[in-house]
């Protein structure tokens, strides 16, 4: 199994998952939130294109990252997944696409992949955010949440794999521009994890197997990647897993599980 970013923010997410069994192989793009034509023009920096694509899966309808999902997967006939809540509130429940509704911690087949989705705080209408298995290797997606719970911690452990949010500096935070509600809403319990906060979860977790790790939808304004990784590394100590970062531009390339 191997996963890449096609970009990382708040001006848009999406992340490929593929896995092979050596004669079939499965691929899918858990969020869109880019326009159709800047999808395809970054998939191709995969040498990827959106009919090698088996299906979307969206984690909840804010525009980053719901996107073009809806237009791509009526012009490419691809299946699209997400909540039943998150379908409501982008109207693909009376949309012409092929909608598949799932449930938090209801696992769901696609191909050579198993993807268990579950519920997270976020100030979406039923959020998500994903495991994905290819029956070797798992590996977890947690990119919107407002704060740790113990079903987060005991969904992720034992990842080999892992895409973690690091939105914010609570400093950086604290002393920007925005204005005091937007402060409020993103370092709230339904908004978006700092760095400590991402470190505790991490921290929580079974991370024998933890190979790759990346931290993703970090904030252009409010954090800085060597804050992000310096986090993480003083959880991590001296084990060889290797931390990476997702950016908005550029997401990040193949890595393999």
């Amino acid at each position: 199994m191997r996963f890449a970013s096609l970009g990382s923010g708040s001006e848009g997410n999406a992340l490929v998952v593929e896995a092979s069994n050596g004669a079939t192989t499965t691929r899918v793009m858990l969020d869109c939130g880019f326009s159709a034509k800047e999808v395809e023009r970054r998939l191709l920096r995969l040498d990827l294109g959106v009919e090698q694509l088996d299906a979307i899966l969206i984690t909840h309808e804010h525009s980053d990252h719901i996107g073009s999902a809806l237009t791509l997967a009526r012009k490419w006939s691809l299946p699209l997944y997400m909540s039943w809540g998150t379908a409501r509130a982008v109207g693909a429940d009376d949309a012409d696409v092929d909608l598949r509704v799932l449930w938090g911690d209801e696992a769901a087949a696609i191909g050579d992949l198993e993807v268990l989705p579950y519920t997270v705080p976020h100030d979406a209408r039923e959020p998500l955010q994903f495991v994905f298995s290819d029956g070797a290797c798992r590996l977890g997606v947690l990119t919107d949440v407002g704060t740790s719970t113990p079903h987060i911690s005991a969904v992720l452990s034992g990842c080999d794999g892992l895409v973690l949010e690091c939105n914010h500096d609570t400093k950086m935070l604290a002393e920007s521009r925005y204005p005091q509600s937007l402060k409020a809403r993103i370092g709230g319990n339904h908004g978006h994890l700092n760095n400590d906060a991402a470190a505790d979860i991490l921290a929580s977790l079974d991370r024998t197997r933890l190979k790759h790790l990346v931290a993703a939808h970090l904030s252009q304004q409010n954090n800085l990647p060597e804050l992000a990784q310096a986090a993480m590394a003083r959880v991590l100590g001296a084990a060889a897993t290797e931390v990476g970062v997702a950016s908005q531009s550029g997401g990040f390339g193949w890595l393999r599980l």
